[in-house]
């Protein structure tokens, strides 16, 4: 009689199959998440209100002056970060290099369009690496040294790496937002 071995094939592979199908479960839980904390707000916050976040910079800036000084560069109030990955950044971001390991200063000043007063301000920032949340430097009003209405402070980054400066800013119940891309050197 001749014995068949198609059983032990089909058999051999559904085998082969659930194992890598288990492997594949199994390697996913030990990789860690890192939640996208943009605006200092969820990923599926602000994608619900990207509109009004973006309506809402618009708003801002149409009242006010923003100048960021961050290492003796200076910025306005900016989101176009948000649109570019990492590779692209290298190639056309105004901000690379934006940050030194070590000591950093940030300045902020909020100008009134009008009377071209400095303002009194409301500051929320998060400077965070790219890839992950472990080394995050959370800069609120009370870190930042008030002199006049020119907000100043200072953080240390620990390592050369990407990173993200994203938050927000608030003068008179109107938010304005940022996000840059950068890099530590």
């Amino acid at each position: 009689m001749k014995r068949n071995y198609w059983p032990l094939f089909f058999i051999g592979i559904f085998s082969f199959t659930f194992g890598m199908i288990i492997w594949t479960i199994m390697s996913s839980i030990k990789v860690p998440v890192h939640e996208d904390r943009s605006f200092l707000k969820k990923y599926q916050e602000v994608d619900d209100t990207f509109n009004n976040i973006m309506n809402s910079n618009k708003s801002f800036l149409s009242k006010y002056d923003v100048e960021f000084i961050i290492n003796s560069k200076k910025f306005g109030l900016e989101t176009q970060d948000i649109m570019y990955s990492q590779r692209v950044l290298e190639k056309k971001s105004l901000h690379r290099g934006l940050l030194n390991k070590g000591q950093n200063v940030i300045t902020i000043n909020v100008f009134d369009k009008k009377t071209k007063e400095k303002k009194n301000i409301e500051i929320l920032l998060n400077v965070t690496k790219s890839i992950a949340s472990d080394s995050d430097i959370l800069l609120d009003t009370k870190k930042f040294d008030n002199k006049s209405n020119t907000f100043s402070t200072s953080f240390d980054i620990n390592e050369e790496n990407n990173w993200n400066i994203t938050g927000n800013i608030k003068v008179n119940g109107d938010t304005g937002y940022i996000y840059m891309k950068t890099n530590a050197i």
